[in-house]
């Protein structure tokens, strides 16, 4: 195949848009019959390895069968260990705060709202960000020194999101350290490796389309969108306004860096 199949990519958008919907609507259901719309936030990691195992399917005799396999089973792992990792932190805990704030402005049905605001929200970036996933399997050729340099960006993401959430849960259940901050391990580095993990999956996926031009150009906004996300949006920035009044955390903040694993300050 000499170019990039734009009309069977249009067909597998649509099977991948139906596939993030479903397993919104899914968890939608299980929220209201359990009352705790935190639960949406284990469908993040699971609505991406959907879509990466449909847009796998749907492709059969499209690109190159390394490259499916490749970034299907990326995706497929940084999803369900994502998912596993909050539904295990949030066991036996009630409602998150920050649904609970907005849904305490509902105009009116507290469930519709939530379905408008977070849900059906949701599974759009889900589907917006999983751009490259989607394009990777419609991408013609063999894989190439791209491919190669996203899986190894992608490898380090996971590390830092994988080894960062081991550590940050370890410390939450040491009772001595109750009131102090984790400045521990990798948190010593940056303040949030587990998002500095998620930056470099989704670039690295990224990377994995960028044998060819098409694939690359109309899958390059998964990436903005997902730092956007990261760093100015529900990510980064809400979670340093929760902490900011924390005792310790300007001094926390003063040596340590934000973003990029750094050495600490003086």
């Amino acid at each position: 195949m000499n170019g990039f199949p734009w009309g069977d990519f249009a067909v597998g958008l649509v099977w991948s848009a139906g596939a993030a919907l479903s397993v919104m609507l899914v968890t939608f259901a299980v929220a209201v019959r359990k009352g705790l719309h935190r639960v949406v936030d284990v469908a993040w990691g699971l609505g991406f390895a959907a879509v990466a195992v449909v847009s796998w399917a749907v492709s059969a005799g499209d690109g190159d069968g390394g490259r499916r396999a490749l970034v299907t089973v990326l995706t497929v792992v940084w999803g369900v260990r994502l998912a596993g990792h909050i539904a295990a932190r949030g066991r036996g805990h009630g409602e998150d705060p920050r649904y609970e704030r907005m849904l305490a402005r509902a105009p009116g049905s507290r469930n519709l709202y939530a379905l408008r605001m977070v849900y059906l929200l949701q599974g759009a970036l889900v589907w917006l960000v999983s751009l490259p996933v989607q394009a990777a399997q419609y991408t013609p050729g063999p894989t190439g020194t791209c491919a190669w340099a996203g899986t190894a960006l992608w490898a380090l993401g996971l590390f830092f999101e994988t080894v960062g959430d081991a550590q940050l849960a370890r410390f939450k259940a040491d009772p001595a350290a109750k009131g102090k901050i984790m400045d521990r391990g990798l948190w010593r580095y940056t303040r949030h490796p587990n998002y500095f993990g998620d930056f470099c999956v989704w670039w690295g996926l990224f990377l994995i389309t960028c044998d060819t031009s098409a694939a690359a150009a109309v899958s390059i906004v998964s990436p903005l969108v997902m730092t956007l996300l990261l760093t100015r949006g529900s990510g980064k920035r809400l979670l340093e306004q929760h902490m900011a009044e924390r005792p310790g955390y300007a001094a926390y903040v003063a040596r340590t860096s934000g973003f990029l694993p750094l050495p600490p300050r003086r």
